[in-house]
């Protein structure tokens, strides 16, 4: 005999548990990894000592480097992973990723443009949220009435990311027509940007207000996201209001991509396979899918930054180049098995 299944408020809660502790494991590894490893046994001393603002050691100081940088990564990974889950469930798509809809290109542009003009890096940062902004803008204007209608699921969602798929071609051809003109001094800085890159990255509490908002707003219309990723008609049925959800979904994982591109660049594959990757391990249900992707996008992309700038420490990679190289094969291992 099969055991029982567990209630869904008691498997949430293991679930969320279980990825609470790996994230709080993916921090303490963050903190000491590094081309001077920090012990274990010296970590509790030295967070206490960077948390009373004393880096009066040399491990302190180490420590609150690492720690601001592997916060960062996990805010950026955990925006990343739920805009993957608010994109997949408005395209009712599982393979769908947070930039399809070319609002991370849209960032790209203006974040290089203010790069090739030697702009300061708070320049660059309002510049990245603008281009998003315009982007969003623009395709909410070209797409507003599949927006607005959500009876017609297939069409409209088809529709919305067709209309994407083109701005980010156009929006990747001025990224390109950049870098072919950049001088040798800045076409470094510019790489890296693209790729995607936490070094120097100062802590922000906004990424964070931002997922905090996000994810309020997700967990309150859970009902409507499974009801949403069944089917738009049969929701509608239901007392769901589709259109307000799926205009909802839109905006807030637009807000997420863009305040994720605007504190680490563009890091691809993380709001691809992680969301899809929760979705096959704890099922579908939006309750328990939306924490679980948020706490595991955000141990994976710190754990992924580490190994960025340890494999060959001192050097420091891009860490978008290791999501890549983790997450192409991963994605196509998905992208077997729904064919299967």
């Amino acid at each position: 005999m099969h055991p029982a299944p567990l209630p869904l408020r008691q498997r949430a809660t293991l679930i969320v548990g279980a990825l609470a502790f790996a994230a709080i494991a993916s921090l303490l590894v963050a903190g000491m990894s590094g081309s001077v490893p920090v012990p274990l046994s010296e970590l509790p001393q030295a967070v206490m000592q960077a948390l009373d603002g004393r880096g009066d050691t040399l491990a302190a100081s180490l420590v609150a480097l690492r720690a601001t940088r592997a916060l960062m990564a996990f805010v950026t990974g955990g925006a990343l992973a739920l805009a993957g889950v608010m994109m997949q469930a408005l395209l009712r798509n599982p393979l769908a990723d947070p930039y399809v809809l070319g609002i991370s290109a849209g960032a790209s542009v203006g974040a290089l443009f203010a790069l090739l003009l030697m702009c300061a890096a708070a320049t660059v940062d309002a510049a990245a949220v603008a281009g998003a902004v315009a982007i969003s803008l623009l395709l909410y204007l070209l797409a507003r009435r599949d927006l607005k209608h959500g009876s017609a699921a297939e069409g409209g969602t088809s529709q919305l990311l067709l209309t994407g798929v083109i701005l980010m071609s156009a929006a990747m051809a001025l990224v390109t027509l950049m870098l072919s003109i950049a001088p040798e001094s800045r076409l470094r800085s510019m790489v890296f940007w693209m790729i995607g890159d936490l070094a120097g990255v100062p802590l922000r509490l906004f990424p964070w207000v931002v997922l905090a908002l996000a994810l309020v707003y997700s967990l309150r219309n859970a009902r409507g996201l499974n009801m949403l990723a069944l089917h738009a008609e049969a929701a509608a049925t239901l007392g769901i209001r589709v259109g307000a959800l799926r205009k909802g979904l839109f905006f807030v994982s637009a807000v997420l991509t863009a305040s994720a591109v605007n504190t680490a660049g563009s890091i691809g594959f993380v709001g691809l396979i992680v969301p899809h990757a929760c979705r096959f391990a704890f099922g579908p249900d939006h309750r328990v899918l939306i924490p679980s992707a948020v706490l595991a996008g955000g141990s994976l992309l710190v754990l992924c930054d580490t190994v960025a700038r340890t494999v060959i420490a001192p050097t420091q990679l891009p860490v978008g180049a290791i999501t890549a190289l983790i997450g192409a094969p991963v994605f196509l291992y998905q992208l077997h098995q729904l064919r299967k």
